[in-house]
């Protein structure tokens, strides 16, 4: 028999949870999902054990409070850290999510060399960029999930708007995930048609704008945590495309060598995620407008990359 796949989980909250769920359905692999909160990984993995059969899946899930258990990991999905509460930005977590994400880091530098790590925990970008000094991966072994949930935000913001398929909308969206992420206007389309020629300007100001605090709409309407849902099946997406080598173009959160006119940081920008992790920066003709919001999204992530240590 083929070896299956070993997909661990660091974090066995509301993301972590839905991520196991999504693997398993997805038959990524075997998983194992990790907590330092005794139980919750055993009870959440046991009760996902239970549907296996409902759907006639062959995998195995553990769940446990022993990092050492992600050991061999081709696969690492860190959601470790406090989610945000209402009236909290993501930067308002930066200091307490730095000490977790490094020592999760040793753990991960410790067991699973060689695996693709994908960050979950906000802030999202600086928390990626400490994960890669801490596990001292190469840089393309190590990315964040970003992009690819605030493309999908705008997908479905426009779909709604459009009442058209979600299929037809082609987005894309770029910069640091937080209030001055970048939708890219230039780029979007509804069935081949430019955005632009479709709606009109103020409400397509209206919908951008809703996409950068629609994360911060989510956490006042549960007002006792974050989104989940969405942000599992974006890091599953960047997962299948690297076990897989899809080589799919995703906008995700990767450190910068130049590209776009930034550097040293990372940033969610359009890639091909394949088998060798992030293969390729892909580069895009933005306008003046773009290019000035992708600079200001970058400074406001370099501002916190310092209070980090990252």
């Amino acid at each position: 028999m083929v070896k299956r796949k070993k997909i661990a989980l660091i974090g066995a909250g509301q993301i972590g949870g839905t991520l196991a769920l999504l693997a398993g359905l997805r038959n990524l692999g075997d998983v194992v999902l990790f907590d330092i909160v005794e139980g919750l990984p055993q009870g959440k993995a046991l009760d996902i054990q239970h549907l296996a059969p409902v759907f006639g899946l062959d995998f195995s899930i553990t769940g446990t409070n022993n990092l050492a258990d992600i050991r061999g990991a081709d696969v690492c999905i860190v959601t470790s850290g406090l989610p945000r509460k209402p009236g909290m930005s993501r930067d308002d977590l930066v200091k307490t999510n730095a000490e977790i994400i490094r020592q999760v880091g040793v753990g991960i530098k410790e067991n699973a060399q060689g695996a693709f790590v994908i960050v979950i925990t906000n802030p999202l970008d600086v928390m990626t960029q400490l994960m890669q000094k801490v596990t001292g991966f190469p840089h393309n072994m190590v990315a964040g999930m970003a992009g690819v949930l605030d493309t999908a935000r705008y997908q479905a913001f426009l779909a709604q708007e459009l009442k058209v398929s979600v299929s037809s909308v082609s987005a894309t969206v770029l910069g640091g995930h937080g209030d001055d992420m970048v939708p890219v206007r230039s780029y979007t389309s509804s069935g081949g048609v430019p955005i632009a020629q479709v709606l009109p300007k103020e409400k397509l100001d209206a919908i951008e704008k809703r996409v950068r605090g629609a994360g911060g709409e989510i956490v006042a309407l549960l007002k006792t945590g974050s989104a989940f849902y969405s942000p599992a099946a974006s890091a599953i997406q960047m997962a299948e495309s690297y076990l897989y080598d899809r080589k799919k173009v995703i906008p995700a959160a990767v450190f910068c060598n130049g590209e776009y006119g930034v550097k040293g940081i990372y940033l969610g920008l359009p890639v091909i995620i394949g088998a060798g992790g992030v293969e390729k920066v892909v580069e895009i003709e933005l306008n003046d407008g773009e290019k000035a919001a992708l600079q200001k999204s970058a400074d406001a992530v370099r501002s916190v990359v310092s209070i980090a240590g990252a």
